[in-house]
Formats: C-alpha cells, structure tokens, sequence
C-alpha cells in the first residue's frame, strides 16, 4: 500500500463546471437554487448526477429512503467502502454550492481516480444523502438520521409538507424509493466537504478548515400568554404584554450567548404573534429559541438560565408561561484518524488550515455516530448561505476537493 503523492490533484475547472451544470436545475429567482427535496427538480437532479456517476463506471445503489450510493469497487473484495458525498437538496432560496459540492467533490474523486488509473484497496461510495435540508420535510439531516437509527422509517414517510404531503409518498411519486433496506449499508469510513456557512476562514484568510467538532444544540419553543387590550386606551401599568415578555426574554438569550463566548450562539428564531394586530396589544407569543455550542453541560447551562431569566420575566408582567423541548442534538466530535488524514492531506498540499467547530448540523453528524467520520470546510464569502448570493470561489472549492481527494484516497489504501 501506499499514499497519494502530493502532486495528485483534482481538476477544478471540471469541478466548477459541474457545479454550474447541476445549477441550471431548479434555479431560484436571484441567481441561487430552489431545488428543495423530493420535487421534481430533486429528480431531475438525481438523474443527472446519476448519469455523470455511469460515465465514470459506478453501480449506482439506492435504499429506501432514497439516499443514493455510488460505487467504485476496490481491489479487496472483503473491504468496507469509504464513502464521501453530501446532499443535492436545496434551501428554497438556497445556494448552488450548499451540500452540492460534498456531492460532486466526491464524484471529482473518481475521475482524478479513473485519469490517474489508481486503484484502492477499499471500494469508495459517493453518496447524496435524500432531505439534508429538512425545509420541505422536518427535521434536517432526514435520511442520514434514519440511515443511522436516529429515526424510525415509518416516522420518516409520515412527516408532513406544508401542503400535508407525506415524505414517503413523494419519495415514490418521483421515482427515487429504492429497495435496498436503509442502513443495512456497512462502512469502513465517511468524509463531507463542505462550505463553512459562517465568515472564519475567510477572515482568517484559510484555505481549509480542518472539523474537530459539530455544534451540539437544543431548541426550545416558548409560549407566552398575556393580556390581548387596546393599544390605545389601555394605560401602561394594566399592560399585560406577551410581546413585551418575548422582547425581554431575546435579549436574555443573547446575553446568555455571549457569556459563553466564543463558541456559543444563542437567537430567538420561529416567532408567531397573536393576534398580530396593529392595534393590539400581543396577548399570546410562541416563539423558538436556539442554543448552539460544542460542549453538552454549557448548552444544559444556557438552557437552565434561560428557564430562570424567563420565569423571572414572565412573572414580573403577569405572563404565564410554557416551555417546550422541541429539538435537541448533542455535541460532535469527529474520528481523531480521520481527522487526522485531513490535516496531512491540507499540509502536504501546502495549504493553510486550521480546527473548526461546525456551527451547523450535517449528515456527517449523524453517520460519525456509526463510522470514523470527519468534515472539510472551505471559505464562503462573508460566511453567508442559506441564501441565493452564496458565493465561494474556483480556488476554494479546488483546494477542497484536493484535500478531499487525498483524505478519502489515503484511507481507502492505494494498491501498487
């Protein structure tokens, strides 16, 4: 065996041109995507990268919960794939790199791969893992926690759309519910690349982001119940505003953040306003809060003061109060090999790197809960995604891709 000399790269100017290609397929209104899961753009996505995934020679497989694997087979008949991908879904004004360049940077893998004629001892899957994004069908990271037994797959077919259509049935409707049972897929090892989605490296002027980390979480969703009354004739001290409860209980939550700085984050996000009337006092608010950071016993810290604090105020202006757990999901950290092989493959390529905690969820979190798992970042400019100005450069996602490749290769095991 041996490793991938440091002059192999991939070919970036293919992988860009693949990105724009899958771009044209579900455009969103200002320059983004909207190719959201289990629509007929997704199919159309599928279809073409199933077709690029052909023209390389792969066994495409596919499982009940539409996660797609792609095959190139390894030398070792009894070895365990490494796979590599990420998810093809999109926000609904979402980005064209957002999951998309895991995908086809694992894809830009087999055809340095099939160029270079290199074969592994270990076959290597690229897999687009089905409703990363959770927007259409909640929660996020959907198939990859069934794929993991985080979720039953029942409870997955059942989740709902805004428009009360099931998972499981558009899954069939457009054509991608495979036959091969979800999870009964062994792996020898898993590794995303990813843009940053936050503005780190690029103001630290990195190339990669080595993740040691993902963010734990927990979200709670407040109620808050006052008094509906008129604006106007009801005298400041008979106000019992449910408005003005949510108002003080945000800047609680950021204060509780920022405590914990740097690595905890902390927002009021969902928020519904009753009646929602000009003129009238909020009498009811629900609204969510999200606590983020990669240590378990702060988020149970900021939770805890958070309840307090806002006890303290609901009681204060003649609020009731409930308090629901609506989401939670621990703290990650990644294979310390894995890890590993992506900062050598950063620093035999010569380029700058340096740990990262993922401030967001990834399929990667819930695969690393069954295999050695690590994550690649690349700069985003101005950290911005989940938006149709997303934007990363050719070099980026190039210097990506190559730590990708050598990452995966090396752990798949080159054969002389």
């Amino acid at each position: 065996m041996s490793s991938v000399g440091k002059n192999f790269r991939v070919n970036g100017d293919r992988l860009w041109e693949s990105i724009m290609e899958m771009a044209k397929i579900g455009p969103g209104v200002a320059g983004g995507n909207n190719r959201q899961t289990l629509t007929d753009d997704d199919a159309k996505g599928r279809k073409l990268f199933k077709s690029w995934c052909e023209k390389e020679g792969l066994a495409m497989g596919l499982d009940t919960m539409g996660n797609m694997f792609a095959r190139r087979e390894g030398t070792d008949p009894n070895a365990l794939p490494v796979m590599v991908g990420s998810h093809l879904d999109t926000q609904p004004t979402g980005g064209k790199y957002d999951g998309v360049l895991g995908v086809l940077g694992g894809l830009e893998i087999i055809r340095t791969l099939n160029d270079l004629d290199i074969k592994t001892k270990h076959p290597i899957e690229i897999v687009n893992w089905t409703n990363e994004e959770g927007t259409r069908f909640a929660p996020p990271m959907l198939s990859s926690g069934v794929f993991a037994s985080m979720h039953t797959e029942e409870w997955a077919y059942n989740r709902e759309d805004s428009e009360g259509k099931k998972f499981g049935d558009e899954l069939k409707r457009i054509g991608w519910r495979g036959e091969e049972p979800v999870g009964e897929r062994k792996l020898h090892a898993f590794y995303e690349l990813h843009i940053e989605q936050g503005p780190i490296l690029e103001d630290e002027n990195v190339d990669i982001g080595v993740v040691t980390h993902g963010q734990g979480l927990n979200w709670l969703q407040v109620t808050l119940v006052g008094k509906e009354s008129h604006t106007g004739s009801t005298p400041m001290p008979k106000r019992v505003n449910a408005g003005l409860g949510m108002a003080r209980i945000t800047q609680l939550v950021d204060e509780i953040a920022l405590s914990h700085a740097p690595h905890a984050v902390g927002a009021i996000g969902h928020i519904d306003v009753y009646p929602n009337s000009r003129n009238i006092i909020p009498g009811k608010v629900v609204f969510t809060v999200d606590f983020r950071h990669p240590n378990k016993e702060v988020i149970q810290d900021m939770e805890d003061r958070m309840r307090k604090g806002a006890a303290d105020i609901a009681e204060k202006i003649g609020l009731t109060m409930d308090i629901e757990k609506v989401g939670n999901f621990d703290p990650v950290e990644f294979d310390k090999d894995c890890v590993e092989k992506v900062r050598d493959a950063a620093k035999t390529l010569g380029y700058s790197h340096m740990n990262i905690v993922s401030g967001a969820g990834h399929d990667a979190c819930w695969i690393n809960r069954v295999a050695p798992t690590a994550m690649i970042m690349c700069p985003c400019v101005d950290g911005l995604s989940h938006n149709e100005a997303e934007e990363i450069t050719k070099e980026w996602s190039t210097a990506g891709a190559d730590v990708l490749f050598h990452a995966v290769v090396n752990t798949a095991e080159i054969t002389e």
